[in-house]
């Protein structure tokens, strides 16, 4: 793993990436101190769930499709 600090990094990015791309692990410091690691990009893995997967844990009220007029008497506007 190298090390390098940030005045050498902003100078030999692209030098560094190519390093990071072969599998290289950059670590760039400031004083001395470690503040960040330069690591190659991993796509995560994203599952796709199987239809029925959720099987159970979904459910749907019986009252679903019921009409919803009442449900929004209280925004009507009383009066002029």
């Amino acid at each position: 793993m190298q090390s390098v600090n940030v005045h050498e990094a902003k100078t030999h990015l692209s030098k560094l990436l190519e390093q990071v791309q072969k599998g290289e692990e950059i670590v760039i410091a400031r004083a001395g101190m470690p503040i960040a690691r330069l690591i190659a990009y991993q796509p995560g893995v994203r599952k796709i769930a199987p239809p029925g997967a959720m099987a159970g844990e979904i459910w749907i009220g019986e009252d679903f499709d019921h009409p919803l007029d009442e449900q929004f008497d209280c925004l009507q506007q009383s009066g002029p």
